[in-house]
């Protein structure tokens, strides 16, 4: 069966002018060790930018107090950890309680690897009945185990970059390069997920459908601007937004987004933080 290319993007969440701040979901990031605070702090103000009315920050206790100082508009969520400031397996019951509160979830930025560390992501990937985005050290525990994707009932997203999707595939960077589409719609049916393959003209893909993002620029390519992306999908599923649609249109508000940085400030200076900022800018363009 061919692939359906979608080239509309949906429409943006309702905000009805009564709402409160439980109207807009309640997001779930978890995240961070030590020495990487940055990355969850990131994938969090991403989430806020999106429009979420409460977003929760899960990170190793070692770090709470850097975290909650980076932006006081988040709540943070103490995990145990361990001596190298990493989450450990028995972090899984405060997990497990904070998500029963949550819309959506997304888990990897900045978290680290180690045995407790992939515990327990692949527990939250098969247990946790939310719609999940899967980013950054998360896609390496997957990649890194023998056994398939674990099987799961809610959306799952996964946002690799293409080293990220060779691992998870067992195929070189070049092969993924030269045959993007055709092999992300594979993985994506294959699993049961969305992926959303980032690079110049991001595809998203769920095997049924494929659109290819037209937003964004070089100076994207920049530690940190993947974690804005992964809060911002985030922040659109808590709004109830379908999967497929919230990574489509989450692709294009982050690239205009980076459009709009770029053109402030330029490709070459333009860093992570600036964007969570200029997403605000990308809303009323979008939205004008």
């Amino acid at each position: 069966m061919p692939i359906e290319r979608i080239t509309q993007l949906p429409e943006a969440p309702k905000r009805a002018d009564n709402a409160h701040k439980g109207s807009f979901g309640r997001v779930l990031l978890i995240g961070g060790n030590r020495g990487m605070s940055g990355a969850i702090s990131l994938a969090a103000l991403g989430a806020l930018r999106g429009g979420a009315g409460l977003v929760y920050v899960a990170v190793p206790e070692s770090i709470v107090s850097i975290v909650a100082t980076i932006e006081p508009s988040y709540l943070v969520i103490p995990l145990k950890d361990d001596d190298a400031g990493r989450i450990t397996f028995d972090a899984k019951e405060q997990i497990s309680d904070a998500a029963t509160r949550m819309n959506a979830v997304a888990i990897g930025p900045g978290l680290g690897l180690s045995n407790d560390v992939s515990e327990t992501v692949r527990w939250a990937y098969q247990s946790i009945e939310l719609p999940m985005v899967v980013d950054a050290d998360a896609l390496n525990v997957l990649a890194g185990s023998s056994e398939s994707l674990p099987a799961c009932g809610s959306p799952r997203i996964l946002t690799p970059h293409p080293g990220e999707f060779a691992r998870l595939t067992n195929r070189s960077i070049g092969d993924i390069q030269n045959n993007r589409e055709h092999l992300a719609a594979q993985f994506a049916e294959q699993h049961g997920v969305i992926l959303l393959l980032k690079g110049h003209r991001t595809i998203i893909t769920d095997g049924k459908r494929l659109a290819v993002n037209e937003t964004g620029n070089n100076g994207m390519a920049t530690g940190g601007s993947g974690d804005v992306l992964t809060g911002l999908i985030a922040s659109l599923l808590a709004q109830g937004m379908e999967a497929f649609e919230s990574a489509q249109l989450a692709a294009h508000v982050h690239g205009l987004a980076g459009d709009l940085t770029a053109e402030e400030l330029s490709k070459p200076g333009l860093i992570a933080s600036d964007l969570p900022l200029f997403i605000g800018h990308a809303w009323k363009r979008l939205c004008e």
